[in-house]
């Protein structure tokens, strides 16, 4: 099967785990702002950020004779969950005929989940799926394992020097096929930022900000502005509330470790149900974080997404009670870079100030 799926974040991933399925791949082109222009043309009005750039990646992809799309689909009330025949109308209406298949988690439909995974492993015997698999996830591990590094190491050093090491780890990892050269490229390039380790500063020295929201802005950084690399470039450390690694296992294997619903406990404080998306999930990583020591939150959340709009009304009372700073960023087609820069600045330069003052 020709296929092809959204630009989000790490791609190696979709890209290995169809390839080694048999399927012919079609890497999907990188957000920019003709993809942007073309989704928010198509797409309706209201519909979230990511909606309208996934909308345009799949314009874009129309001249490539694919024979289907795959993507995620969502839970719960979130819009996501109508993202796939959305989009099915939207190529219909177009004059484009592509199938468009939705894998959505196993804890909400066994029975579909099965069948979605049986079509796309093809000719594969049930063994290779399962060794696919196990590849595949590993990889996604040793990536984010990876990145996390990167996220500490480059508040301290030359962004363009740890920059290189990532982009040549990710081109290695492209070239996978099984899971002991994944073990070997994780432990080469582990190595290799060790060696930058001696520039981290004492722990009272250091200054961390979790960076929290919707999975697809806060995963893409051609559409959030390399929000990453600003907060790093003045000198504080970044973790992220979303890593792929913890997407899949959350979602593909629901069986395996409880950090979830751990996190989303935490979040009952503000927010007492389940109102689809990342919005609860988000509340329990902003109090985790605080719990961890860190100096502050940044909130992404797209134009348009309903359950970030919840999340961001009891942002201000967490920010009270918990005595933590949160900046809140809306994402769209319209958020410029020079203006995410100048509010992260003024936002760091607020928690440095803050924290010298009570060290003084």
């Amino acid at each position: 099967m020709r296929l092809s799926f959204p630009y989000m974040g790490p791609t190696i991933v979709y890209a290995k785990l169809f390839e080694l399925l048999g399927h012919d791949v079609v890497m999907p082109p990188k957000p920019n702002k003709e993809i942007i222009d073309l989704g928010v043309k198509y797409s309706p009005e209201f519909a979230c950020f990511p909606f309208k750039v996934i909308t345009g990646i799949y314009l874009k992809l129309m001249d490539k004779n694919l024979d289907a799309l795959v993507t995620s689909g969502g839970h719960g009330p979130c819009r996501a969950g109508y993202y796939g025949e959305v989009h099915k109308k939207i190529l219909q209406d177009l004059g484009y005929d592509v199938e468009i298949i939705v894998i959505d988690s196993p804890r909400d439909d066994y029975k579909y989940f099965y069948e979605i995974v049986k079509r796309l492993k093809g000719d594969s015997s049930w063994l290779k799926v399962a060794k696919v698999i196990k590849t595949v996830y590993e990889l996604t591990r040793a990536m984010d394992q990876i990145e996390k590094k990167i996220e500490i190491l480059r508040a301290y050093n030359d962004q363009g020097t740890i920059n290189r090491i990532w982009i040549k780890a990710q081109e290695e990892f492209h070239q996978i096929q099984t899971t002991a050269e994944v073990k070997e490229i994780k432990n080469k390039y582990l190595n290799k930022l060790s060696e930058f380790e001696g520039s981290i500063p004492a722990e009272n020295e250091r200054l961390k900000i979790g960076i929290i929201g919707e999975i697809y802005v806060v995963l893409e950084k051609s559409i959030n502005n390399q929000v990453e690399e600003k907060v790093n470039q003045f000198g504080f450390e970044v973790e992220r509330s979303q890593y792929l690694a913890d997407w899949i296992r959350e979602n593909a294997f629901p069986f395996i470790g409880k950090d979830l619903e751990e996190i989303e406990k935490k979040g009952e404080e503000f927010i007492e149900i389940e109102i689809g998306g990342h919005a609860q999930g988000n509340i329990g990583h902003a109090i985790d974080f605080k719990q961890k020591g860190f100096d502050g939150i940044i909130h992404l959340k797209p134009f348009g997404c309903l359950p970030e709009l919840v999340s961001q009304s009891v942002m201000d009372d967490l920010s009270e009670k918990y005595e933590i700073p949160v900046l809140s960023i809306t994402i769209d087609e319209q958020t410029a870079d020079a203006n995410v820069l100048t509010r992260v600045e003024a936002f760091l330069d607020m928690i440095r100030e803050k924290k010298y003052r009570e060290v003084m």
